[in-house]
């Protein structure tokens, strides 16, 4: 899907992740970021988001919680990270990016609670409800501090990705911030939903969810009770060109994940100030019935896409032009991804050792990719940082 927009926008980026497969310095099955990239993007961001009083924290998932992509980010001004786990909360924190906004989307589990205040103390912590909030606040206790608590909330008619469902009711929400001020050890602090945009297929924009409206309703009825100064945190479908309509709306946070590479849904149908600067890379292992076959591990189909035809950059030197580009399967969610099987009948079929590189809205978490960080590529002196796992864990490549 971003194959195009990869070729076109940064194609240099393309050419130096090739090359550096090519020369043995990074491994197939491997998600590669141009950290130069990244870090000028979150300087776009984070620019934006100063100039509407917006707060800005890093979603990491995406590119595996890189220890260099969270360093890059740093660089760009971002300082601060939204973990949306536990593991993102530990990798990020051992990058040196400290945690913002912790429980949202995934709760803290119940034992974790003491070891998530004691190490992260982070400056936000969202509870789906008055169990969390509690546990929350007993752990902040312990750690010698009261935790700002974000109370996630939901109303009829919201949408949610199916398995993201949760929340307190939002027609309770002065309710819900009285019993959260309670709480030894915690505060209500504001309120949370996600998504609060969805990219449209139909009209090609991006747009508000009824969430959004479900948060200014909460927002009105808290200043209502006194409750003026809160936080609104509306993460979803993040680029710079979207922050002063999230400011409009009343958010005083947002949450970019792939703003910061450039791989948000709005990214493919407009050149956004947002370069591209993720790809994913592996290389052919064998040929069989006309087909080339690749090593898979990171492929990753977003399901906001409807089916697309999948190509790859396909070559044994460094390229991004049209001629390279070869048709792909990728095996269907059932079938486990050993391998993906490249069209191989053309005037030059693909032999063992190529590159072959896509372009995935990836989420390298929830794959066994590793992910590679590559410095320089803006200077023509591309240097690889770091070479890991989902996790942000350095592996040991070559074994």
């Amino acid at each position: 899907m971003f194959l195009d927009v990869l070729r076109r926008r940064n194609p240099k980026f393309v050419e130096a992740a090739m090359s550096l497969h090519q020369t043995g310095q990074i491994p197939a099955n491997s998600y590669v970021l141009d950290l130069d990239t990244v870090e000028a993007n979150a300087r776009v961001l984070k620019a934006e988001a100063a100039r509407n009083e917006l707060k800005i924290f890093a979603m990491t998932k995406q590119v595996g919680r890189s220890s260099s992509f969270c360093r890059a980010v740093q660089r760009g001004g971002i300082e601060k990270s939204v973990a949306v786990d536990m593991a993102c909360a530990r990798a990020t924190h051992r990058a040196g990016m400290p945690v913002a906004h912790l429980g949202h989307l995934s709760q803290v589990p119940r034992f974790e609670a003491d070891a998530a205040a004691r190490r992260f103390r982070p400056d936000y912590w969202t509870v789906f409800n008055h169990e969390k909030g509690r546990e929350a606040g007993a752990a902040a206790l312990k750690a010698g501090y009261r935790q700002n608590l974000l109370a996630r909330i939901k109303a009829e008619g919201d949408v949610f990705y199916r398995g993201h469902e949760g929340g307190f009711e939002a027609s309770e929400i002065v309710a819900v911030a009285d019993a959260l001020d309670r709480l030894e050890g915690g505060r209500f602090a504001g309120i949370t939903t996600f998504p609060a945009l969805l990219f449209d297929h139909e009209t090609r924009k991006v747009k508000p969810t009824p969430n959004l409206a479900t948060l200014a309703r909460a927002a009105d009825a808290l200043r209502k009770a006194n409750r003026g100064d809160i936080e609104i945190n509306a993460p979803g479908t993040t680029s710079s060109v979207l922050l002063a309509g999230l400011k409009e709306a009343g958010a005083t946070q947002c949450e970019p994940g792939n703003g910061l590479h450039g791989t948000t849904a709005l990214h493919v149908v407009e050149d956004l100030p947002e370069l591209p600067a993720m790809l994913y890379l592996t290389e052919v292992s064998h040929l069989s019935g006309g087909k080339a076959y690749c090593f898979g591990g990171g492929f990753y189909i977003d399901p906001i896409f409807p089916d697309y035809p999948v190509r790859a950059l396909v070559s044994p030197e460094p390229t991004a032009a049209a001629d390279a580009l070869l048709e792909v399967e990728i095996p269907p969610p059932s079938a486990i991804d050993y391998y993906a099987m490249i069209d191989a009948q053309g005037t030059r079929a693909p032999q063992p050792g190529d590159t072959a590189v896509f372009g995935f809205r990836g989420q390298a978490f929830v794959t066994r990719a590793y992910v590679v960080g590559v410095s320089g590529i803006s200077q023509g002196k591309p240097v690889v940082e770091s070479i890991e796992n989902g996790f942000g864990e350095a592996e040991s490549w070559p074994v």
